[in-house]
C-alpha cells in the first residue's frame, strides 16, 4: 500500500493547476500582457475542487436507492456556507451588464469578457434579422420583374411602336391600341384554346390582372403662362411647365364621365409621382378599362376620337396591378409618359414587385417566428439602452456608437409597426377587390411603402453589421481604421473645402459648356456625378469634344489633371501618413489581454480538469489492483488517501458501486466499477488527444502568423524588440521559479517536514 506514495507526485502539475483555478480569474492572467501586479497568494485548504469525482455517476444518495453508509457521514471537510439571494438588481446587472453599465476599467480580463459575451449576443440578433432581411425577397422576384418590363416596356406591335421608343401623343395611342391591350389580356393559349379562368385575364398563363386597368392624365390651364406681344397674334394659347398650381380642374362641359372630369387626389386615393422632368400630384382626370379587350379597345378609341389629350396634357399614367401565386408575389405597375412643353414625349415606367401576403409556406412561418425572437431582441436591447442612458446622462449621445444604437432601435420599432398595419391594409383591399373584380385595384399606395420598408430594412441591416465594429475595437488591429479617421479627420476636413470649390467650380462650367447638347451634362446634378464618374475613368469624351471644340478638351484636360492626379492623390496621401503614424504607435505600446489570451486560458483549463479527472480514475484502478477478493471501504479509503484524494470523493466513488450497501465490494461490484472507469478513461483520452492536437495546431497557425507579422513589420526598431522579448523571458522565468517553488513546497508538506 505504502508503495503507492510515488503516486503524490504524479498529481504535482495537477494540484498546481487546482490550486491556480482556486485562486481566481486573477491566478489565470498572463502577466506578459498585463501591468496590473499579480494575484496575492492565498491559502491552500484542500488538493482538489470539492466537486464530483463522477459527476455523471449521479448524486451519493441515489444510487439505486440505497441509503448512504452511515460511516461516510463523518466525512466532512467543512460546513456549507449558506447561498446568498440574488436579488432583482443582481439579475438586472447579469443580463444587461455591458462595457457601460459596469465599472470594468480596472480589470481589462473582466472588460474583455463582458465585451465578447455582448458579441456572442449580438451576433444572434444579426442572425435574425438577416433571415428576416433575406426571407422577403427571393431571386423570383428580379425575374418576375424583368417578364413584365419585357412584355410592357421592351415588345414593340404591328406599327413598330414600343413603349420606350414612344415620341408623341400619336404614338402613345399606337401603343395603347396595340402592345398594351396585348400584353393586359391573355384569355386564350397560344393554340387559341380559352383558359379554364373563363374572362380573367392570367398575362403569361401565370399572372392574374387585378381589377381593371386605369388611364389617368394630368393637365394644365390655358393661358398659364404669357405670350409676347410680338406673337400674340400669330400663337393662340400659352400652357406652361407643370405645375400643380396651375393644374386645369375645369374639365369639359360636352362630354360626361370620370375621363372629362377632374378628380381631387383624394377623390381617388391618388399618389403623387415623381417622373424624369418633375413631381406630379395624384389628382387628374382618370378613365379605367374593362375586363375584355374588346371593350377596352373600344374604350381607348372613344379617348382617342374625343381628343383626350390635347396641348394641356403634361403626364399620362398608365397603372394596374397582376399578382402570381406560383411564388406568391404581387406586381404593381405604372407606365408614365411625360409630354413636357417643349413638345414631344418622355416615356418612363415604374415596376415595384413586392411581397404583400405573408405567412403561407413553412418558410414563411418560420420567419413570423424569427420575427418574435426579433421583437424580443428589440425589448432587450431597449431596455439595455435605457439602463446605459440612466447611468451616463447626456454624456451617453457623446459616443456615434450608442447613437448607432438609438438610430437601430428606431428603425426596428418603424418596421415592426409597418409590418403590422400592412398585413391588415392588404387583408382589407384584397376583400374588397373579391367582392367586386371590375373596380380598379389600388395596390400603388401599399408597394410604395412596402418599399420603403425594403429599403429601410436594408439601411437597418447596413447599420447592424457596421456595429460589429463596437465589439472588437478593444483589439489593436481593429482600432487602426477608427484610429486613422479620427486622427486624420482635421486633415480631410480642411482639403475636403478646397476639393469642392475646384470640383463645384468644374460641375459648373461643364453645366454651362456641355449643358445643351450631352446629357450627362443637362442638369447641375448630373454634371456632378458625371465628374465622380470621370474620376473614376468613365466618361464620353467625344461627346464633350462634339458639344464645344475648343472648350472640350480643355476643360477635360484641367479637370482629369487637377482632380485626379493633384487634389485624389493628396487626399490618399493625408491618410497613408496618418496610418504610418497610428501603426508606429500602436506597435510600441504595451500589449494587453487579448482575446486570444482568453481562449487559451479556457482551453487549458478544460486541458487540466480533463487530465487530473483520467488521473483520478487511474488511482481507482490502482486502488482495485491492490487488493484480492473483496475490499473494505475503509482499505479503499486508506489507499485513495494516501494518493491525495479528498475523504467526500472517496465516499461517492465507493458508494456509487456498493449495491447492497455493506461498505463491501465484492467480485461483481468491482468488475462493474472496472469496466465503467475503463470506458471513461478511454473517452477521456480520446478527448485530451484532440484538445492536444488542436491546441499544437492552433499555436503553430499563431506562430507562423506572428512571424508574418513580425517579417513585414518595419516600423518597430531593434532595440524596442529587443526589450519586450528580454521582457517576455523573465516573466517567464519567474512564473517557472513559482511553480518550481509550489511545487516543492508540497512535496515537502507530504513527506512531513514542516
Amino acid at each position: 500500500m505504502r508503495s503507492l506514495n510515488n503516486r503524490a507526485e504524479s498529481h504535482l502539475s495537477g494540484q498546481v493547476e487546482c490550486e491556480l483555478e482556486r485562486v481566481g480569474p486573477g491566478g489565470w492572467v498572463n502577466q506578459g500582457y498585463c501591468g496590473t501586479p499579480p494575484p496575492l497568494p492565498r491559502a491552500v485548504s484542500t488538493i482538489y475542487d470539492p466537486q464530483p469525482l463522477y459527476p455523471s455517476l449521479g448524486p451519493l444518495e441515489g444510487a439505486r436507492g440505497m441509503p448512504e453508509p452511515g460511516p461516510l457521514n463523518s466525512f466532512k471537510t467543512q460546513p456549507e456556507a449558506p447561498k446568498k439571494r440574488r436579488g432583482c438588481c443582481s439579475f438586472v446587472k447579469g443580463l444587461w451588464g455591458t462595457t457601460l453599465t459596469e465599472d470594468n476599467s480596472d480589470n481589462r480580463e473582466q472588460f474583455m469578457r463582458t465585451t465578447l459575451r455582448e458579441l456572442l449576443v449580438y451576433l444572434v440578433f444579426l442572425v435574425d434579422i438577416c433571415l428576416l432581411t433575406y426571407g422577403m425577397t427571393s431571386s423570383s422576384t428580379y425575374y418576375y420583374t424583368k417578364a413584365m418590363t419585357d412584355l410592357f416596356v421592351s415588345t414593340s406591335g404591328d406599327g413598330g411602336v414600343a413603349f420606350q421608343s414612344i415620341d408623341s401623343m400619336s404614338d402613345f395611342w399606337i401603343y395603347a391600341k396595340g402592345p398594351l391591350l396585348d400584353g393586359l389580356y391573355w384569355t386564350k393559349w397560344y393554340n387559341n384554346q380559352p383558359l379554364a379562368s373563363g374572362e380573367r385575364s392570367f398575362i403569361y398563363y401565370e399572372n392574374m390582372l387585378l381589377g381593371v386597368p386605369r388611364m389617368r392624365q394630368i393637365k394644365i390651364k390655358d393661358n398659364s403662362c404669357k405670350v409676347h406681344s410680338d406673337f400674340q397674334d400669330e400663337i393662340k394659347g400659352c400652357f406652361d411647365v407643370y405645375n400643380e398650381v396651375k393644374e386645369d380642374d375645369q374639365g369639359s362641359r360636352d362630354i360626361n364621365g370620370t375621363a372629362w372630369t377632374y378628380h381631387t387626389e383624394k377623390e381617388i386615393n391618388g399618389s403623387a409621382h415623381w417622373g424624369l422632368l418633375t413631381s406630379y400630384s395624384g389628382a387628374g382626370f382618370y378613365q379605367d378599362l374593362n375586363t375584355t379587350k374588346a371593350e377596352s379597345a373600344a374604350v381607348v378609341g372613344e379617348l382617342k376620337e374625343n381628343l383626350w389629350l390635347d396641348r394641356g396634357t403634361r403626364a399620362v399614367f398608365v397603372d394596374f396591378s397582376t399578382y402570381n401565386a406560383n411564388i406568391n408575389m404581387f406586381c404593381v405597375i405604372r407606365l408614365l409618359v411625360e409630354f413636357p412643353a417643349s413638345g414631344g414625349a418622355i416615356p418612363s415606367y415604374q415596376i415595384r414587385t413586392v411581397k404583400l401576403i405573408r405567412y403561407i409556406t413553412y418558410w414563411d412561418y418560420f420567419i413570423l417566428g424569427c420575427e418574435c425572437v426579433f421583437c424580443l431582441f428589440i425589448l432587450y436591447y431597449i431596455v439595455e439602452e435605457i439602463l446605459e442612458l440612466r447611468i451616463h446622462k447626456c454624456s451617453y449621445f457623446k459616443s456615434v456608437w450608442n447613437i448607432l444604437d438609438v438610430v437601430i432601435i428606431m428603425l426596428a420599432i418603424v418596421a415592426v409597426v409597418f409590418n403590422v398595419f400592412r398585413t391588415i391594409k392588404v387583408d382589407k383591399l384584397l376583400g374588397k377587390l373579391l367582392q367586386q373584380p371590375d373596380i380598379y385595384a389600388d395596390f400603388e399606395f401599399l408597394a410604395f411603402w412596402q418599399t420603403q420598408y425594403n429599403n429601410m430594412n436594408a439601411v437597418n441591416l447596413f447599420f447592424a453589421w457596421i456595429k460589429i465594429f463596437k465589439y472588437i475595437s478593444f483589439n489593436k488591429t481593429m482600432t487602426q481604421l477608427s484610429s486613422t479617421l479620427g486622427r486624420c479627420a482635421k486633415d480631410i476636413l480642411g482639403f475636403a473645402v478646397m476639393f469642392f470649390i475646384v470640383f463645384f467650380a468644374y460641375a459648373q462650367l461643364g453645366y454651362l459648356l456641355f449643358g445643351t447638347e450631352v446629357d450627362s451634362f443637362s442638369t447641375f446634378v448630373k454634371c456632378m456625378f458625371t465628374q465622380l464618374r470621370i474620376i473614376l475613368g468613365d466618361f464620353d469624351y467625344n461627346a464633350i469634344e462634339r458639344a464645344n471644340r475648343v472648350l472640350g478638351p480643355i476643360y477635360f484636360f484641367t479637370y482629369v489633371f487637377f482632380v485626379f492626379f493633384v487634389l485624389l492623390n493628396m487626399f490618399l496621401a493625408i491618410i497613408n501618413d496618418t496610418y504610418s503614424e497610428v501603426k508606429e504607435e500602436l506597435s510600441l505600446q504595451k500589449d494587453d489581454l487579448q482575446i486570444t489570451d482568453l481562449i487559451k486560458q479556457s482551453y487549458m483549463k478544460t486541458f487540466m480538469k480533463l487530465k487530473l479527472k483520467k488521473e483520478k480514475i487511474s488511482d481507482v484502478h490502482k486502488a482495485l489492483r491492490s487488493k484480492s477478493g473483496e475490499i473494505e471501504f475503509k482499505d479503499f479509503r486508506e489507499t485513495l488517501k494516501e494518493m491525495g484524494h479528498a475523504d467526500h470523493e472517496i465516499s461517492a466513488a465507493f458508494s456509487r458501486f456498493d449495491y447492497d450497501g455493506n461498505q463491501v465490494l465484492d467480485r461483481e461490484e468491482q468488475e462493474r466499477m472496472k469496466a465503467e472507469l475503463e470506458e471513461k478513461r478511454e473517452a477521456l483520452s480520446a478527448e485530451l488527444n484532440q484538445l492536444g492536437m488542436d491546441y499544437d495546431k492552433g499555436s503553430e497557425e499563431e506562430t507562423s502568423l506572428n512571424t508574418a507579422q513580425k517579417e513585414t513589420s518595419n516600423q518597430t526598431t531593434v532595440e524596442h524588440r529587443e526589450i519586450q522579448r528580454l521582457s517576455r523571458q523573465v516573466v517567464q522565468l519567474e512564473s517557472s521559479i513559482a511553480a518550481i517553488v509550489s511545487q516543492i513546497d508540497m512535496i515537502m508538506k507530504k513527506l512531513g517536514f514542516k
